[in-house]
């Protein structure tokens, strides 16, 4: 008998590691096609005190979706390392499906300005602003992120969303991200 709960036991941990590191791995990931232009969102909008993502075409709402944002989210991304997500204009400047995070969505931050502000201050304003999914291999996380905030100034949803917002959202779609 304890041989068998033993070895079911095995099992289960053999499949769940076999699971999580063909995540983290990346093996089989495809990311998804680009939908039609006329049903793309013309822009995305981010409220960082609701911690909400909006994909907008026109004034029509898209979708919605509720994120996490930097450890330290209130106030203006200043320097490399402060845990803030960036407040402004920006848009979308590139789509990576390898990253380390469930597909990313690169954000044109530092601007011209961003880097003026940090250079003034002596310091790197920072780079490699996204929104994206979990980190690869925790994505069975799903909604638990959202339970505090916890990247390094990103934007994250889950990898089902990141899958939809990927698929609606081309480079050059512009992003206001509000206080």
């Amino acid at each position: 008998m304890r041989r068998s709960i033993a070895l079911i036991c095995l099992t289960f941990l053999v499949a769940l590691a076999a699971f999580i590191g063909a995540e983290f791995l990346q093996l089989g990931r495809k990311a998804p096609d680009l939908a039609p232009a006329g049903e793309r969102a013309t822009r995305i909008e981010v409220d960082k005190a609701a911690r909400q993502l909006k994909l907008l075409r026109g004034n029509e709402t898209l979708a919605v979706y509720n994120v996490s944002l930097g450890s330290a989210p209130i106030g203006q991304k200043s320097r490399e390392g402060d845990g803030r997500t960036p407040e402004g204009t920006y848009s979308i400047e590139f789509k990576n499906e390898r990253s380390r995070f469930h597909l990313a969505l690169r954000i044109s931050y530092p601007s011209s300005d961003d880097r003026k502000s940090a250079q003034q201050l002596g310091v790197s304003p920072g780079r490699d602003i996204m929104i994206h999914g979990l980190p690869n291999g925790l994505g069975w996380l799903n909604r638990l992120h959202l339970r505090r905030d916890w990247t390094d100034g990103c934007i994250a949803v889950t990898n089902t969303e990141m899958h939809e917002i990927w698929r609606l959202v081309s480079t050059g779609t512009p992003i206001e991200i509000r206080p």
